[in-house]
């Protein structure tokens, strides 16, 4: 598929703070399912500053804003080749060994009941198997319903209502996963949300889980699939705030408000 991706995000301060400083994991991954034909990133008055790519092969780039400042806008605008591998990760270099990711996080944290979950999908064929077992464990525990939770809640929270959105849904994975010692991660991204209404959010989330001898495999339990030639990765970490497109801060008393508009449309239709 040839996506194309507009996401405007748009900080309001109702009193002028001195600075905003911000990082970035806004460029798309690289690796053999997707390649990027063209991709910018602007910010209202800002001044870029250093880019790496960090242990998990991650593009980071920081930005500054000087003040006084009331109003940001980070626009994010490209076109992305994409390839359905299937889910798997395939010619992604990065320096972090897989076990880094069995690390417990609050929000991916087990309780008993995610644990119970966790140990219920094991599936004697495999690591494989059993990776795709909690994903469907996951998607039937949690029902998806946007609103349902909030930035904050936890993967035992979410188990425990029955309801979330695809972040909850990447964390519950993730920590059933690692409560039978899978190593698996969050990822950040752009979804194709398809005409007939079964995708979800444009702006996206899934999770990925290591597979001894294959390697890093996607699961998106919201969608009851594994990322496919409608997803663009952005990055990933061990939860959400740790894989967010945009990180920052800003200096000053002004309460800050957010707003977001994601769209993505396949060029070629």
């Amino acid at each position: 598929m040839l996506l194309s991706v507009d996401h405007v995000t748009r900080y309001r301060y109702d009193q002028p703070v001195r600075a905003v400083m911000q990082s970035h994991r806004l460029t798309p991954s690289v690796f053999a399912g997707q390649k990027t034909r063209n991709w910018t990133v602007t910010v209202t008055d800002g001044i870029p500053g250093g880019t790496f790519r960090d242990g998990a092969g991650d593009v980071v780039q920081s930005w500054t804003v000087k003040g006084p400042v009331t109003e940001i806008e980070v626009r994010v605008t490209g076109t992305v080749e994409t390839f359905d591998l299937a889910g798997l990760l395939r010619g992604h270099r990065e320096l972090l060994p897989p076990e880094v990711y069995l690390v417990d996080t609050p929000p991916t944290r087990a309780d008993a009941a995610l644990t119970a979950l966790a140990h219920a999908a094991r599936n004697p064929e495999g690591a494989l198997s059993t990776a795709h077992g909690l994903a469907a464990a996951v998607a039937d525990a949690i029902a998806y319903r946007p609103g349902a939770t909030h930035a904050h809640t936890t993967a035992a929270e979410a188990l425990a209502l029955g309801e979330g959105v695809c972040q909850d849904h990447a964390h519950a994975l993730i920590a059933c996963a690692r409560a039978i010692g899978l190593p698996a991660r969050y990822v950040s991204g752009y979804l194709f949300a398809t005409a007939d209404g079964s995708a979800h959010e444009a702006a996206h989330a899934w999770a990925e889980i290591h597979v001894a001898g294959l390697g890093w495999v996607g699961f998106d339990p919201a969608n009851r699939c594994c990322p496919d030639a409608r997803y663009i990765r952005l990055g990933s970490g061990l939860n959400a705030q740790d894989a967010a497109p945009i990180r920052g801060i800003a200096r000053g008393l002004g309460q800050e408000s957010l707003d977001v508009t994601v769209a993505v449309q396949d060029l070629q239709q």
